[in-house]
């Protein structure tokens, strides 16, 4: 499997992962025109894309979803409740019913050759899930947008290859910065999103022997710099009391306005 984050963070999210022959997309908060020319990158185009998987319905992660599907017939895979979240967005537009899979946190589905295991997540969204996506012995766990973490979250994303993680904002950045105060406090509670701190705790609770890569994402533009977003999440790693320091394992920082270095599971 190969992971590329065509784009991450506040401003809008799209990651690919796929096989030789299973494309799908994690959201896709960007353009049709941006995702086209991600995939690109890639070698893919959008026709390639098996299926569109959405954690949630805010604008940063579903922005493109209206004129992309609508263009190219591809399934959605959502939560009923996100579904009908989704379908109250003016913005995106008329979709067709039937391009819509409802699916269930807990409970996995297969897409062509991929198994999806969603999970839920705190955030202040209609029923917010992340994602675990393995084929055969290689697996992917993508978290974004949980304004805390728990046990469940913990042994959910065990065992992953390879893990991509909020880091969204720095606290005294944002406590400092020009966000009215109830957006301070959204982004501060737990149904908003984990700051670089929380990140690295919940990373350090992750890490295993057989943990090949790393890649934070969803950074915050006003309220986070990607240099200090990995040297937070670092430092918290070699504070946990772990046999793992932060140099056992690459980390790297997802850009925001184009696509990132694709990940390979060898």
């Amino acid at each position: 499997m190969r992971l590329c984050a065509l784009a991450s963070g506040s401003s809008g999210n799209c990651i690919y992962v796929g096989t030789e022959a299973t494309h799908i997309l994690v959201d896709v908060g960007i353009s049709k025109k941006r995702t086209e020319e991600g995939l690109n990158q890639l070698g893919l185009t959008c026709r390639d894309i098996d299926g569109i998987m959405i954690t949630h319905e805010h604008a940063d992660h579903i922005g493109g979803l209206g004129v992309i599907c609508r263009k190219y017939g591809i399934p959605i895979y959502t939560t009923k409740k996100t579904k009908e979240a989704i379908l109250k967005c003016s913005n995106i537009g008329e979709l067709d019913d039937s391009l819509f899979q409802e699916i269930e946190a807990d409970n996995p589905f297969m897409i062509k050759e991929m198994k999806v295991s969603p999970m839920h997540t705190s955030h202040d969204a209609a029923d917010p899930v992340a994602f675990r996506i393995s084929y055969g012995k290689e697996k992917i766990g993508i978290a974004t947008d949980l304004g805390t973490f728990n046990d469940y979250t913990v042994e959910c994303l065990k065992g992953m290859d390879v893990l991509f993680l909020e880091a969204n904002h720095d606290v005294n950045m944002l406590q400092v910065g020009p966000y009215p105060y109830y957006l301070k406090q959204r982004i501060l509670g737990e149904r908003g999103h984990l700051s670089n701190e929380a990140s690295g705790r919940l990373l350090g609770k992750l890490l295993h022997d057989g943990l090949k890569e790393v890649v934070l994402g969803h950074l915050s533009k006003e309220n986070n710099l990607p240099e200090l977003a990995y040297e937070t999440v670092r430092l918290e790693i070699e504070m946990e009391d772990n046999k793992y320091r932060a140099d056992d394992f690459p980390i790297s920082v997802a850009k925001r306005s184009c696509p990132s270095k694709p990940v390979m599971i060898l």
